[in-house]
């Protein structure tokens, strides 16, 4: 049985590129990624580890839009409004799409609960596998890779968590970044509170400026 890492056929770079046109032009990526996505590119390596991301459920409290999929798919539709406020709007938006490329090999059921403990570093691997699978150069998959591993340090910062790690966040990637990202995250579910998550996302800059 292969693996999602294991390459089988390789995914076309013009699919690749095709895929980051609409990432970084159009208003709701999401409706051609979904479209994209029942091509045959989709079942071909790296792509097909983001295939996974449909059969991969999450905890219905935190995620009522349901899969890892359709939460994917509404991040990257918050974070196409917002790609015009980062550094560097290329790696921003991948970073969105590839975010919780983690989840469904670290998503489990415990006592009832679903979760997925560690998807942010076994994420970062994945997204450094998928990028370098078209070649592409080591900056934009670092600096990618780096905000797909500290995309949750919203939540760990807010909450006090012993997971938090401001000084590695601030060596690796821009505090600001992982904000803005972190926003995308948390609006792309269904029902978001906007006033709240932008409030939490507020706090986060302070304490990790502060710190």
């Amino acid at each position: 049985m292969k693996t999602a890492n294991e390459p089988r056929v390789q995914a076309d770079r013009r699919f690749f590129e095709q895929v980051e046109f609409y990432l970084m032009t159009d208003p709701e990526p999401s409706k051609f990624i979904q479209a994209l996505s029942q091509t045959p590119n989709f079942d071909r390596y790296p792509f097909s580890m983001l295939l996974r991301l449909r059969t991969t459920d999450q905890s219905p409290k935190h995620h009522p839009e349901g899969s890892v999929w359709n939460h994917t798919l509404l991040v990257v539709d918050e974070a196409a409004k917002r790609r015009q406020d980062s550094l560097d709007a290329r790696v921003f938006m991948w970073a969105a799409l590839l975010h919780d490329i983690g989840k469904p090999d670290t998503t489990r059921k415990r006592n009832g609960k679903i979760t997925a403990y560690e998807h942010d570093a076994v994420g970062a691997k994945l997204t450094r596998s998928f990028l370098t699978a078209f070649k592409e150069e080591r900056k934009f998959v670092d600096k990618t890779e780096a905000l797909v591993r500290y995309h949750m340090q919203v939540l760990y910062v807010v909450n006090n968590l012993p997971f938090q790690d401001i000084k590695g966040m601030k060596r690796q990637t821009d505090i600001r970044e992982v904000a803005l990202l972190g926003l995308c995250d948390r609006l792309g579910r269904t029902g978001a509170d906007r006033q709240k998550e932008e409030d939490q996302i507020k706090r986060f800059l302070a304490l990790c400026e502060g710190a």
